[in-house]
């Protein structure tokens, strides 16, 4: 068999197979798609609200309004100090 016939029947093959590949993701993609629907229209998703705090607090201020973990971090620095 010469080389080019074995380089047409690779492409052939080649051609085929992404097409197959292409259609099983095209198909796989409407059915996720059709499921969602279908899942949305028998279960609606809730409308959920989110409070926001009343207080924007950014963490490092509520880490500096929490006295036990300052306490914490306070002992851990000075014997770090004492030691080094």
């Amino acid at each position: 068999m010469p080389t080019s016939d074995l380089m047409l029947e690779g492409l052939t093959l080649m051609v085929f197979g992404m097409g197959f590949v292409f259609t099983f993701l095209t198909l796989l993609v409407f059915a996720t798609k059709i499921m969602s629907a279908t899942v949305l229209r028998f279960t609606p998703v809730e409308d959920v609200l989110v409070k926001a705090p009343l207080t924007m607090v950014s963490p490092s201020q509520q880490v500096a309004n929490d006295s036990q973990l300052m306490a914490v971090l306070s002992a851990a620095v000075h014997r770090y100090r004492q030691h080094h």
